[in-house]
């Protein structure tokens, strides 16, 4: 990529996460992937970063609950008693579960890791495209989700899009995960 490229890509996004950050008491709710857990080591970095920058912190704990439209169901129940503004952060199937929520609610961002966009038997196959300020990380060598689902959406939805070195886990990438986050 041409430098002056990225760095207008990074400029692009650093304004836009100084919005975000002017607002105050904003809350970030995480909702992991199906074979993880609310708390695995890339949301307790995630979460880390928001703490330290003042951001109170939520992970909903999806244990037992394999349907990702009951998922989204329990964030659903979760983001009605909520008083802040808040910031979705979804992972693989808790990207889908962020994104179907986002569109009965109002989140100032959503921001996604290998999200499990247009996946076979789940429910939503069309998503809100005016949703604000999303961005989405996807590994170029995920093996679980196809990156071009990500590509899919963010070329209709006209999204920040960053393809990084990575599977599905982006656990080899981490840094780098975060680094966008504080961005984002």
């Amino acid at each position: 990529m041409d430098i002056s490229i990225w760095y207008f890509a990074n400029l692009w996004v650093t304004e836009s996460r100084l919005a975000l950050k002017r607002v105050t008491n904003m809350k970030v709710i995480f909702s992991h992937g199906k074979e993880s857990g609310p708390w695995g080591s890339k949301i307790k970095r995630l979460a880390d970063t928001e703490s330290s920058q003042g951001c109170g912190v939520d992970s909903i704990d999806y244990s037992g609950i394999t349907s990702p439209d009951a998922r989204v169901e329990k964030l659903s129940n979760h983001l009605m008693a909520e008083q802040e503004p808040f910031v979705l952060v979804g992972s693989s199937m808790g990207g889908y579960v962020s994104m179907v929520a986002a569109e009965k609610f109002s989140p100032i961002g959503i921001f996604l890791l290998a999200p499990a966009l247009y996946v076979d038997g789940y429910l939503h196959q069309e998503y809100k495209l005016d949703l604000p300020n999303i961005t989405i990380v996807h590994g170029w060598s995920d093996e679980v989700i196809p990156m071009q689902n990500s590509i899919k959406y963010a070329q209709q939805a006209k999204c920040n899009l960053h393809l990084i070195d990575g599977d599905h886990r982006l656990n080899s990438s981490i840094v780098l995960v975060d680094d966008l986050f504080n961005i984002f």
